[in-house]
Formats: C-alpha cells, structure tokens, sequence
C-alpha cells in the first residue's frame, strides 16, 4: 500500500476507505476506459458520439428519443450529440413517416463507412481495458456491470 492510500486511510472516519468505494472505483476505472479510448479513437468522437453512431447503424433508423435511451444519454446530452454529428455530416434527420411530430436519425453515406472503420477500433478499445483481468474474470465483471446498469 502507498504511504498516500495509508494517509488517507488513517484520516478516514471509521471503517470508511474512499478507495474502497464503488463510485470511487467505477470511476477511476472509466478514466482507464476514457483515456483509451481517446488514445485509440484518434477521428475526433467522443464516447458518447460513437455509442451514437454504432447504435444508429444498428437501428438503421431511429428516433432521437429511442437512440438516447439505447446509449443511456438523457435528453439534452442526446440532442447535444445528435447535432455535432449532424454538423459533421454523419447522420440525417428526417421525418418519421408514421407520424410527422417525430424525426428519425439515420446515418449518411460517410456515417456508414465512418462505423465500418471504427468497430475495430471499439473492439481494440475493450480488449486494451479489459486486458489486466483475465477471461473468466471478464465474464464476471461484465456480467456484474450488467445488473447494475
């Protein structure tokens, strides 16, 4: 243990650790998750522009509304990506032809090749942050994860 993890321990009122936490610990593990991402994912998305775009391609098409609930983005971070994805040219927004009120996103052309290009990348950015556990433990965690999500 550092002489810092052991200072801080010793501060700590009673049994209570911050390392020890899950918040604590969930973060610190999407800072690893982030910071390898930014490393692999060198085109200028974000994390949340890509869940957007991959889940987009899934769809095929989408409302906004339904995509932000896939890639859990509340409202206003799913409008906020859905226009810098706009402005960047890989969706489309269009009227839901089943009722006029609702757009629907779907990816352009060079969204499509964009994605193709890209789910390696994703799956590289997994394998890079999973790599100091082992297979079994994999499982686990991402089960894990799973229910708490």
């Amino acid at each position: 243990m550092t002489d810092n993890v052991t200072k801080n321990q010793q501060s700590a009122p009673g049994d209570y650790v911050l390392e020890d936490q899950i918040g604590h610990l969930l973060r610190r593990a999407h800072q690893r998750a982030t910071a390898i991402f930014q490393e692999i994912m060198t085109d200028g998305l974000t994390p949340q522009q890509y869940a957007a775009l991959v889940k987009i391609g899934d769809f095929g098409t989408v409302s906004q509304n339904r995509l932000g609930r896939a890639v859990a983005m509340d409202p206003a971070t799913s409008q906020g990506v859905t226009q810098r994805l706009l402005a960047k040219k890989l969706i489309h927004r269009t009227a839901d032809p089943d009722d006029r009120r609702r757009a629907v996103l779907s990816l352009t052309p060079e969204g499509e090749s964009l994605v193709a290009r890209l789910i390696p990348l994703g799956a590289r950015i997994t394998e890079k942050t999973l790599q100091p556990i082992d297979p079994e433990e994999r499982e686990t965690l991402l089960a894990l994860l799973l229910k708490l999500g």
